[in-house]
């Protein structure tokens, strides 16, 4: 059995001004700091000798190399990245940078969301990427509107309770 997955689709290039300055003090870190101090360490095992069985030495390495992949992934991506910060001249219908109350119609239960750009999603915060299921439904929607959506296993029915923005 192999481990070979179909590639994703691009993802949306769109951030919020946070995530993107979240992002590059992530680069800055890891380019001005943690690599430094991974490459000394490197260099420290590197100098006891014989490599094949020194796991200081690989362990390090491996760091680094991790390190180096997302050096890299986040320099391309940020040159990628637009930055939203600006708020839609429609601020009753949902877009990039909403705050989302949901219902849902079967177990009336609520729940909140932002809508935002895919390097930045955050579970436990409730931020979902614009490219998410329910993001895609729910976009262009306005205070009781209803929609279905496929999410995980399912068809849920939402009503939409309330829509905001971060200034708002």
């Amino acid at each position: 059995m192999s481990r070979w997955r179909p590639p994703t689709g691009p993802s949306t290039a769109l951030i919020t001004r946070e995530g993107f300055e979240r992002l590059r003090d992530e680069l800055n870190l890891l380019w001005r700091e943690k690599r430094p101090e991974v490459v000394k360490a490197l260099a420290a095992a590197a100098a006891e000798g014989d490599r094949s069985e020194n796991a200081e030495y690989t362990y390090r390495k491996k760091q680094l190399g991790e390190i180096d992949r997302r050096v890299r992934y986040l320099s391309k991506r940020l040159e990628a990245l637009k930055v939203v910060d600006h708020l839609p001249a429609d601020r009753d219908a949902i877009f990039f940078g909403a705050w989302v109350e949901l219902e849902c119609l079967q177990t009336g239960e609520l729940t909140q969301y932002r809508i935002v750009g895919p390097d930045e999603t955050d579970p436990t915060l409730g931020w979902i990427s614009i490219d998410s299921p329910l993001a895609r439904a729910v976009l262009k929607r306005r205070v009781d509107d209803e929609f279905s959506a496929e999410l995980p296993g399912r068809k849920a029915q939402f009503c939409v309770v309330s829509v905001r923005y971060a200034c708002n």
